[in-house]
């Protein structure tokens, strides 16, 4: 892409930044909102031995529907002309919405009793972030660019975090966030799409429909590309785009009728679905992995594909959507022992 139009996605998202205590506040704008809390950890799964990603914690708003961005977002004329002129984001057939999220990701190497530096093993860091994103959907696909403004290392307070919440529930003391990456600010800019496929656009009773997904990412966190899809099957599927683990992208729980708020479809008030899904990175650059980039720090050989391979099921009572998901990750780094399996679980609200 030309430099002009990377320039110009990196000044609409931050004016959605300085612009979000305005339009957070606004009653209109809130009528059919959805709040989600995502949890990721492996004391979810089957097989809890805390390393690795060791926990992932992520708050999300989704707007109501909108005709144009610019009917909730209080931004400079010249801004919303810009917004506007971007490819994919602005279908006249396509709903909007307008997604923040904050969130904060934990990572520690296989021994948290070791003081000194692990070499071979993954670095101490964690990072935590706010996310601010752009949605336009349809019956066909939906379009996400998603900017994400944070910190790596100390001042990310992961350290914090995981030494409390270790104190709480009695769990080993982890001696070596000393050797954790340093701080270190993060841009990174996200772009998605997802497309669906269904039998029966209104899917009421038994159904199914298909979800793959392409994307890409760049800034000084990560740099890489996505594909992969997921295949859902049950009882009043809800018409959204499905159920991701915490990324930029995950913010797709918005159901595609505007007319109705809820998830479940009108006259429903339960639904219950499985789903199977992949999702396959090719990674240029992980920061997690690679170390900072401006000052010498830990690092290890990352792989340059992973992939995730998802299994779960979702619940849909009234306005609440439950899902749990289990995952099983390939290796991420070359001095990586074993594979990592961790759960996911995630609760949405709407109204």
């Amino acid at each position: 892409m030309k430099m002009r139009y990377w320039i110009t996605l990196v000044l609409i998202s931050l004016g959605l930044f300085f612009s979000y205590p305005v339009f957070a506040s606004d009653e209109k704008a809130r009528s059919a909102d959805i709040i989600t809390i995502y949890l990721e950890n492996d004391l979810f799964g089957f097989k809890n031995k805390d390393r690795y990603y060791t926990h992932g914690t992520k708050i999300s708003w989704v707007s109501r529907d909108l005709t144009k961005y610019r009917d909730i977002l209080p931004l400079p004329l010249w801004m919303h002309r810009m917004i506007e002129r971007l490819p994919y984001l602005n279908d006249p057939e396509s709903l909007r919405t307008v997604s923040v999220s904050l969130g904060q990701n934990i990572y520690t190497p296989q021994d948290k009793e070791q003081k000194e530096l692990i070499v071979d093993d993954r670095p101490y860091a964690g990072l935590t972030y706010l996310g601010l994103g752009l949605h336009s959907r349809n019956s066909k696909y939906m379009d996400t660019l998603e900017l994400n403004l944070g910190i790596v290392g100390r001042h990310s307070y992961a350290q914090d975090c995981q030494k409390v919440i270790h104190e709480w529930i009695g769990s080993v003391d982890p001696q070596g966030w000393k050797n954790q990456l340093h701080d270190e600010p993060i841009i990174n800019l996200y772009l998605e799409r997802k497309w669906k496929f269904a039998p029966d656009k209104n899917i009421n009773g038994l159904g199914y429909d298909v979800i793959p997904h392409v994307g890409m990412g760049v800034g000084n966190a990560y740099i890489g590309a996505n594909v992969g899809g997921q295949f859902r099957f049950g009882w009043n599927i809800p018409r959204d785009y499905g159920t991701y683990l915490i990324r930029p992208g995950s913010d797709s729980s918005a159901p595609l009728d505007d007319s109705d708020p809820r998830f479940f479809l009108p006259l429903r008030n339960f639904g219950i679905h499985f789903f199977l899904g992949v999702d396959g990175k090719a990674v240029a650059r992980n920061i997690l992995l690679d170390g900072n980039t401006f000052r010498d720090s830990h690092s290890v050989d990352k792989k340059p594909f992973v992939a995730d391979f998802i299994g779960g099921v979702g619940i849909i009572i009234h306005r609440v959507k439950i899902n749990y998901s289990y995952v099983y990750r390939t290796k991420e780094f070359d001095e990586q022992k074993e594979e990592h399996m961790f759960g996911a679980v995630s609760v949405s609200y709407a109204f």
